[in-house]
């Protein structure tokens, strides 16, 4: 039996549920950018004013980066993710006791991806 197997368990699927989350932010990311491709066909294809506004609308400087964006924070969940839980793993398998550590890389990366996200949701309901 591999010594302090539960908590070895519960650093893998907390190192699990970070990849995950950090996938889905790359994919959103992903469906943002071919969205604004799709925009820009549609717009260049059409007859009419609007969907020419509506594109011009979305590509104003914010809305050229903002799948890019998501896609670099979600890169950076992912390395985040893999570091703490490398970092994690030897301490586990250390005898010594260690305190919890900084969290304040997690908490940034956190707060900016809170923003980015709001600012992308105000850009997109007053833009």
């Amino acid at each position: 039996m591999i010594r302090g197997y539960s908590d070895n368990a519960a650093n893998e699927r907390t190192f699990l549920a970070w990849v995950r989350t950090g996938i889905a932010v790359i994919a959103f990311g992903f469906v943002i950018e071919k969205f604004n491709l799709f925009l820009s066909t549609i717009a260049g294809s059409a007859i009419g004013g609007a969907p020419q506004r509506a594109h011009e609308w979305l590509s104003r400087p914010l809305g050229r980066y903002e799948g890019l964006a998501f896609m670099f924070g979600g890169v950076a969940i992912v390395a985040l993710a893999t570091t703490r839980f490398v970092r994690t793993a030897r301490l586990l398998d250390d005898a010594e006791t260690h305190s919890a550590g900084n969290l304040r890389a997690e908490l940034i990366l956190s707060a900016a991806l809170v923003l980015l996200a709001t600012v992308y949701s105000i850009y997109l309901a007053f833009g």
